[in-house]
C-alpha cells in the first residue's frame, strides 16, 4: 500500500499519480513534481489516500514541494506571456497563409519550452515557422495538431443545457458515445439535437447510459402486445416513457379504440428480441366492428367471382365436347382439321385429310417400299434423259435463230431497208 495523490495540471486534464510522501496535502492544494518535460506547477485533485500499487504505474514519482508564494508567483506571469506568444504565434501564421487554426500556448513551469496547439484539416508545413518563433522567443518550440474535441475541451463554452460542456468541466477523457445510447434513451435522433459544440455526438450521452440499460430490461417494447392486470384489457403498445416506467397502450372498450397508460408494474408481456420499434399506425377513428364487416365483405366478393370464373370454364369444356361428338366421321374436332376439308364442300372420305402419322394411310410393307423404290429410280432415269432432250431442242433452236437472223439481214440489204407487211416467218407478207 502507497499514501498516492492525483495531480492535474490544467482544469479538467488528466490525471497523474504521485507518492505523497510525509507531506500533508489536501484537495485544491499547489505542488511542483517532476514530469517528462521537467518541473510542473500542478493541482491537488485527489487527496492523498492508502492505494494498491498493482494498478500503479511504479516506480511513484515523489512531488517536490508543495508550491509556495514565489511558485505561484511565477506561475501567474507565465499565463500572462502564454497570451502575448498566442497573439504572436497568431500574426505569423497570417503573414505565411498558413491554413492551420491556433488554438492555445503554453508555457512549461521553467520556460524551457512553450507548446503551440492548432488544429488544421490535412498536415502543414510549419517548419519555417518553428524556426522565426525560436528567434522570437530565445526558447524551444514545439507545434503539436490536436482534433476538434480537444480544441473544445481547451476553448470551453455553454452546452445546450445552459452549463459549462462537460469535457471542459470535469471530464479528464473522452469516452466512446455511440448512436446506440440516443436510441435506447429514446431521443430525437436528429444530429442537430444529439451533437455538441464540437460537431461530434454530445458526452453526457455516457453519462446516463447505464440506467437506461437497467430501466429497458423491465420496460416493453413499442409494438408489443401487452395486458393489464388490473383491468384485463390487451392491446398494442404505442409510446413508452422510461424515466416514469410507464407505457401507453391501444386497447378495443366496445365499439371504440382508447389509449390507455399503464405502470409497467400492472402489465404483463413478453419481452420482445427488437431494441426499438416505430410507431404502429393506428387509426383510432375506425371502430373494429366495421373494419372485421369490411374485410369479409372483400373476401365473399373475392370467393363469388373465383365460384362464377369456373362455372363458366366448365360449361365451355362441355359445349366444346357436345360440338366434336355431332360431326360427321372423317371430320377433324379443332382448327387444324377444318382446314384440311375440301373447299367444294364434298365430303372426304373417311380416314382422308389425317396427318402422317399412320391415322388415316396404311402403313407401308417392305414389298412396297422396294417398289416405291424402283419407281423413284425409273423416274430418275426417265427425269435425266429429259433433261438432255430439252438442252438438244434448245441447241438447234439457238441455231435456227442464228439462220433467220441471217436471213433478214440479206432481206434488209437487197430492198434498202426494213420490208413492208412485216418480215417473212413473223405473219406478214414477203415483198413482189
Amino acid at each position: 500500500m502507497s499514501n498516492v495523490i492525483g495531480v492535474h495540471f490544467r482544469t479538467a486534464g488528466k490525471i497523474y499519480w504521485y507518492d505523497a510522501g510525509e507531506h500533508e496535502l489536501k484537495r485544491g492544494d499547489a505542488v511542483i513534481v517532476e514530469t517528462s518535460r521537467g518541473k510542473e506547477y500542478g493541482t491537488v485533485v485527489v487527496p492523498p489516500h492508502e492505494a494498491s500499487e498493482r494498478g500503479l504505474n511504479q516506480p511513484l514519482k515523489e512531488i517536490l514541494r508543495p508550491a509556495n508564494r514565489i511558485d505561484i508567483e511565477q506561475e501567474t506571469a507565465n499565463r500572462e506571456k502564454e497570451k502575448d506568444a498566442f497573439r504572436i504565434c497568431r500574426e505569423k501564421i497570417a503573414e505565411r497563409g498558413l491554413e492551420m487554426k491556433l488554438i492555445n500556448a503554453e508555457y512549461t513551469f521553467d520556460n524551457t519550452k512553450i507548446l503551440f496547439y492548432f488544429t488544421a484539416d490535412g498536415r502543414v508545413d510549419f517548419r519555417e515557422l518553428v524556426k522565426e518563433l525560436a528567434a522570437t522567443f530565445h526558447t524551444r518550440i514545439e507545434l503539436r495538431q490536436v482534433g476538434v474535441r480537444d480544441e473544445t475541451k481547451m476553448i470551453g463554452g455553454y452546452g445546450i443545457c445552459g452549463r459549462d460542456l462537460c469535457c471542459h468541466a470535469y471530464l479528464p477523457d473522452f469516452s466512446p458515445v455511440s448512436i446506440k445510447m440516443a436510441k435506447e434513451q429514446n431521443l430525437s435522433l436528429n444530429p442537430t439535437k444529439i451533437s455538441g459544440s464540437c460537431g461530434r455526438l454530445m458526452c453526457c450521452l455516457n453519462n446516463e447510459e447505464e440506467v437506461y440499460e437497467e430501466i429497458n430490461k423491465r420496460m416493453p417494447g413499442v409494438g408489443d402486445t401487452a395486458t393489464a392486470t388490473a383491468d384485463g384489457l390487451t392491446g398494442i403498445v404505442f409510446s413508452v416513457d422510461i424515466l416514469r416506467e410507464t407505457a401507453r397502450i391501444v386497447v378495443d372498450v366496445g365499439d371504440e379504440r382508447e389509449i390507455h397508460e399503464y405502470p409497467v408494474s400492472e402489465l404483463d408481456f413478453v419481452k420482445s428480441n427488437h431494441r426499438r420499434r416505430k410507431k404502429p399506425k393506428i387509426d383510432l377513428r375506425s371502430k373494429p366492428d366495421q373494419k372485421v364487416a369490411k374485410e369479409q365483405a372483400i373476401k365473399n366478393a373475392r370467393e363469388q367471382a373465383i365460384q362464377a370464373a369456373m362455372e363458366r370454364q366448365q360449361q365451355e369444356q362441355e359445349s366444346g365436347a357436345s360440338g366434336a361428338d355431332a360431326r360427321p366421321d372423317g371430320e377433324g374436332g379443332g382448327r387444324k382439321r377444318n382446314r384440311n376439308r375440301r373447299r367444294d364442300g364434298a365430303e372426304r372420305p373417311a380416314g382422308e385429310g389425317r396427318n402422317r402419322s399412320g391415322r388415316g394411310e396404311r402403313r407401308q410393307g417392305p414389298e412396297d417400299r422396294r417398289e416405291n423404290a424402283g419407281r423413284r429410280d425409273g423416274d430418275g432415269g426417265s427425269n435425266a434423259g429429259d433433261r438432255r432432250e430439252n438442252a438438244g431442242r434448245r441447241e438447234g433452236d439457238g441455231a435456227n435463230n442464228g439462220e433467220r437472223r441471217n436471213n433478214r439481214n440479206r432481206s434488209r440489204r437487197r430492198g434498202g431497208g426494213r420490208p413492208q407487211g412485216g418480215e417473212p416467218g413473223a405473219g406478214g407478207q414477203a415483198p413482189q
